[in-house]
């Protein structure tokens, strides 16, 4: 099954990412290939007073933007819930 979208990280995201341990990092990945198929997963959120839109992945969060008409999601932060917002 082809993706739906399209997922880029920006090299804030891409940096926080491969900071993270190893098995961290395997749930993230996971999580994004499941945002190319489904860019509004059930819990997700849109975040106030922004064009982004957020998804828990255990004590982490995924910030990102979706752009429906070239169907690219831009993920902008990878981090600790404490550190995203």
């Amino acid at each position: 099954m082809e993706a739906r979208y399209t997922v880029s990280l920006t090299k804030r995201a891409e940096r926080e990412r491969r900071k993270l341990p190893d098995d961290i990092q395997d749930r993230i990945e996971e999580s994004l290939k499941k945002l190319a198929e489904e860019p509004r997963p059930p819990g997700c959120r849109k975040l106030q007073h922004s064009n982004e839109w957020r998804i828990r992945v255990g004590e982490y969060r995924i910030r990102y933007e979706i752009d429906d008409e070239n169907r690219l999601i831009t993920v902008t932060r990878i981090a600790h819930r404490r550190e995203v917002y």
